[in-house]
């Protein structure tokens, strides 16, 4: 007989792969840009094994590509504004990860996006921490190799932005999103901070959108101004008066 806490893990391995899969994919995209603005092979390379966050890693080539050398300060700029959202994931996923330094340590790498999805699409505690492990590891190792290979095919594949891979990992996101919107409440958080970042993205330098949209979400949600009124305890039941 299965148990269930097999079936969740077994779900949580299943969720990190085929996010991977996707997101790994997506690197090619990456490794193709990276070198048509300028970086060589192992420039490319080395940004993806050290930086692996990306979106920042998009922004700093974007803005390198429009402005050369000299734009450094500002893609710089643009790529931690990005990378601050992170520092909120730390913070929640700092009780899945559990004690201890190099435990710790070694997670901070791996705490991106994905990860942080896939864990906390999981219920139980042990296949959070599954999730996450599993899909910061392989999206690592993943996105690395298709950083290779897109810069060292660059050329061959012409356009990579024609193959609407950064599609595949939007997909990714929405599949892991969508069980979760189950009431009014999520779907306005959800909503308000999509709208809020497409508004802002034309207009502000990159990571800015992200952040204020992340504002939102959490005045809205804070406020829960769609959800149902908290239920009364047992105690204030018992005292009310017929």
């Amino acid at each position: 007989m299965t148990h269930e806490p097999d079936v969740e893990a077994r779900r949580a391995r299943r969720q990190g792969v085929a996010v991977a899969l996707a997101t790994s994919a997506y690197g090619i995209s990456f490794g193709a840009l990276a070198v048509a603005s300028g970086l060589d092979v192992w420039q490319t390379c080395v940004l993806s094994l050290v930086m692996f966050t990306g979106g920042s890693q998009f922004a700093f080539i974007g803005v390198m590509a429009s402005g050369g050398l000299s734009a450094a300060p500002a893609a710089i700029a643009s790529a931690a504004l990005l990378g601050v959202r992170n520092v909120a994931y730390g913070m929640r996923m700092s009780p899945v990860i559990g004690p201890g330094w190099p435990k710790r340590l070694a997670a901070a790498h791996f705490t991106i996006d994905e990860s942080t999805a896939v864990s906390l699409a999981q219920t139980s505690p042990r296949a959070r921490t599954l999730g996450f492990w599993v899909t910061g590891v392989a999206i690592y190792i993943g996105w690395n190799a298709t950083t290779l290979a897109g810069a060292l095919l660059g050329d061959v594949l012409g356009d990579p932005r024609a193959y609407g891979l950064d599609a595949a990992a939007a997909a990714a996101f929405l599949a892991l999103l969508w069980p979760r919107l189950r009431s009014r409440q999520a779907i306005a958080v959800g909503a308000a901070a999509a709208v809020v970042a497409a508004c802002l993205t034309p207009w502000l330098m990159p990571g800015l959108p992200v952040l204020i949209a992340a504002l939102v979400a959490v005045a809205v949600g804070w406020f829960n101004w769609l959800g149902r009124p908290a239920p009364e305890n047992g105690a204030q039941r018992a005292g009310r008066t017929p």
